[in-house]
């Protein structure tokens, strides 16, 4: 396919093999699709690359991870629990 990007080329190792055998179990509707499946490996290892190497990384990764755990008026109840 015709494109001004930039190509990489990948020699399909014994590591990447296993690697593209773990992915198309995480991903199987891409099981027939090894470029679909590097291309899903590379976005998960940049993602971890990211949430390991930075702490803006760490908290774009996380957040959302608590959204339901507290009533919507939580903040708002919190008082009412104390002693006056």
């Amino acid at each position: 396919m015709p494109t001004t990007r930039p190509r990489h080329m990948l020699t399909e190792t014994a590591e990447l093999s296993v690697a593209l055998t773990d992915a198309a179990l995480v991903w199987p509707e891409l099981a027939g699709d090894k470029s679909a499946l590097l291309r899903k490996l590379i976005e998960a290892g940049a993602r971890s690359v990211k949430a390991e190497g930075s702490l803006s990384g760490l908290i774009d990764e996380l957040a959302g991870v608590a959204t339901g755990c507290y009533p919507r008026d939580a903040r708002a109840q919190l008082p009412s629990e104390w002693p006056s």
